[in-house]
Parts: structure tokens; sequence; C-alpha cells
């Protein structure tokens, strides 16, 4: 068995185990088909290509990590995206969740606050052919403006709370996938969805585990003064006993991106 079909078997797997959490007994067959398509070892760095097609976080350099492949084909999927839609990314990463969204959707914006990692998924993304993948270095807490409003946002760093910036910039009847929590902490996937007249529903999905959204926390909007405080303590803090569960990923435990509902499986 190929490492690609065996990562999508795998995703396969995960959802049938959450089916009851997420709603759904399989994910939108264009969804498994971009995810197909998506040639995952070329968003890692060389040394860590080996881990291209296990269903489990791997990094990326500076701290940060490519997710688990069941999260991101299941937040694409909550997304529910269309081909002539105009998506926002927060947290472009190495450009790998971006490159999965160019094959479901008309136009892909992507900010990444890491420069380093901004400049080099950008050249990734040009050199493999991302055309409709816009991507540059910012801060992902007031999103980007100049091109709202959205059709949908996806978020890949989790936050304590919900930027009122991006709600903003959702246009009506689109949806924000953000997983919401303290660093460290038990965090949920959440769905937030623009109803008519700027009604706001949430729909939380599951627990998962995702490095911290960083910048400048908007206090004036969100009205936690003390945000950006408890952040920057929570970085600091121990992972808390719920993550220590999760050893077989050992020091990808501290800035994985994956599902705290079922283990993934090791490399075969």
């Amino acid at each position: 068995m190929s490492g690609l079909q065996r990562m999508l078997d795998d995703i396969e797997m995960e959802v049938n185990l959450t089916r009851q959490l997420i709603g759904k007994d399989a994910l939108d067959d264009r969804v498994m088909a971009a995810i197909k398509q998506v040639p995952r070892h070329k968003f890692l760095p060389a040394d860590f290509r080996f881990l291209a097609y296990d269903n489990g976080p791997a990094p990326i350099g500076s701290g940060q990590t490519i997710s688990q492949p069941y999260i991101v084909a299941l937040m694409t999927d909550l997304l529910n995206a269309k081909p002539t839609d105009t998506v926002l990314e927060i947290g472009t990463g190495s450009g790998y969740q971006a490159a999965v969204l160019s094959k479901l959707v008309k136009q892909v914006y992507s900010l990444e606050i890491i420069e380093g990692l901004s400049v080099k998924a950008r050249r990734r993304l040009e050199k493999l052919g991302y055309n409709n993948v816009t991507a540059r270095t910012g801060d992902g807490h007031f999103g980007w403006p100049e091109h709202a409003p959205f059709d949908g946002i996806i978020v890949t760093a989790a936050t304590p709370y919900i930027p009122q910036a991006l709600i903003d910039q959702l246009r009506q009847g689109a949806r924000l996938v953000i997983p919401v929590g303290f660093p460290f902490s038990y965090q949920q996937l959440i769905v937030v969805e623009k109803k008519a007249g700027g009604k706001i529903e949430t729909r939380n999905i599951l627990g998962v585990s995702f490095v911290p959204l960083t910048g400048v926390c908007d206090t004036e909007n969100t009205k936690m003064i003390d945000s950006c405080q408890i952040v920057k303590s929570y970085k600091r803090a121990m992972v808390l006993p719920i993550l220590r569960i999760f050893s077989c990923f050992s020091s990808l435990s501290r800035t994985a991106d994956f599902s705290l509902i079922a283990l993934s499986k090791g490399r075969e």
C-alpha cells in the first residue's frame, strides 16, 4: 500500500471514529480528491519527509507544524467551500492547507506572521503552480480587509477568543472554522456561521490541539484587555495532563495540530 493511500484510509478511519461529533459519515468527495491531489511531502522539510503520509502532525520549522491530515481534511470540509469562493487562511505555515483549498475555490488569500515561513511558503506555492493562492506576512488577528468579505475563513492556530475582525470580514452565509482555547490546554474546533442580518451561530465540533495564534491582540474589539498577557503566560506553562496521554507524539506534543479524539497510527 502506498503512503498516500494509507493516509487516505487513516482519514476515513478517523471520520468513522468521530462521526457522531462531526455529524457525518464521510467527508465531501471534492475535499478528499483535493487531499489526494496535493503532494504533502513537498510541503515538509527534507529531514521530515518520511512523516509526510502518516496521519499525524510534523515539524516545519520555527516551532510550527503541518497539521494532521485528518484535521486538514475535516476543517476544509467544514468550510463548505464552493468553486466560485474566495477564502482567507490564517496561518500559512508550509502552504499545505492553502494548496488543498486552492483545488476547491477560485482564490485563496493566506497570512503567516512568521516571515521566514511566509517567504518559503510563497516560493513553494509558486514553484508548484498554485497560482490562485496569494500569501503575505501579516498578523492574522486583523484578517485581510482589502480583500474582504470572504466566502470562508479558516484559522490553523488556536486562539483564546475569536477575533472580531475575522467575523466582520465574513460574507453573509459564510463560515469561519477556528480552534478556540489556550495554548497547551483543552481546545475546541468551532464553526462560526454568519446568518442574515449579521446574526452569528456557532457549533462545537471536537477537541483538538493546535499551536497558538500569535500576534497583537485586538483588545479594544474583543474587550479582553488581559488576553495578550494570558497567552504569554500560557506559552511558558507546562503541557497540561490531558496532552500527556498522547506521548506517542513525543516532542511533537507541544506543537502538534491533531485531534484529541482518536490517536493517529504510528509509522509502518
